[in-house]
C-alpha cells in the first residue's frame, strides 16, 4: 500500500469521524444526554461550535472527492476498478455532498424552501449517513476495499 494511499485512507477516516460528530452534534443529543458534562466535551453542545467543524470538515471530504476522482480520471486502469462496495459508498457519500449543498442553500439569506422539502432534505441527510456509517463499519469489519 503507497504512502499516498495510507494517507487518503486516515483523512477520509479522520473526516468522517469529525464530520458525523459535528453533524450529530447540531442536534441537541450531546446535551440532553449529558455527554457534553465530561470534561473536555462540553463544545459537543455548543451549535455555532459544531456547525463551524461540519462545514470545515465538509470541505475536506469534499476536496478528498475531488482528488480521489481526479486521480482515477488521470489513471489509466479508472473506474472499473472500484467494488461494489466502493460504489455503495461513493452513492451515499455524492448524496450526502447534494443533500447537504441543498441544506448550505437553504440557509442563505433570500432563499425559501417549503417545511416539507427541509424535512426531506434533513430526514435524507441523516438516513444518507447513517447508511454510509453502516456501509463504512461492514467493510471495515469484512476488510473489504473500494477498489480491486
Amino acid at each position: 500500500m503507497s504512502s499516498a494511499h495510507t494517507f487518503r485512507k486516515l483523512v477520509y477516516g479522520i473526516t468522517l469521524f469529525f464530520i458525523t460528530l459535528s453533524g450529530f452534534g447540531q442536534m441537541p443529543i450531546f446535551d440532553r444526554y449529558h455527554i457534553s458534562d465530561i470534561p473536555g466535551l462540553g463544545w459537543l453542545a455548543q451549535f455555532y461550535v459544531t456547525h463551524s467543524i461540519h462545514y470545515l470538515f465538509a470541505v475536506v471530504l469534499i476536496a478528498l472527492c475531488v482528488y480521489v476522482v481526479l486521480d482515477f480520471l488521470l489513471d489509466k486502469k479508472g473506474f472499473p476498478r472500484v467494488t461494489a462496495p466502493g460504489l455503495v459508498k461513493v452513492f451515499f457519500i455524492l448524496g450526502l455532498l447534494v443533500t447537504g449543498g441543498f441544506m448550505v442553500v437553504k440557509n442563505l439569506p433570500g432563499v425559501y424552501f417549503s417545511h416539507v422539502m427541509i424535512y426531506i432534505l434533513d430526514l435524507s441527510h441523516i438516513l444518507l449517513c447513517m447508511a454510509l456509517l453502516m456501509a463504512s463499519a461492514y467493510t471495515l469489519i469484512k476488510r473489504k476495499s473500494w477498489v480491486r
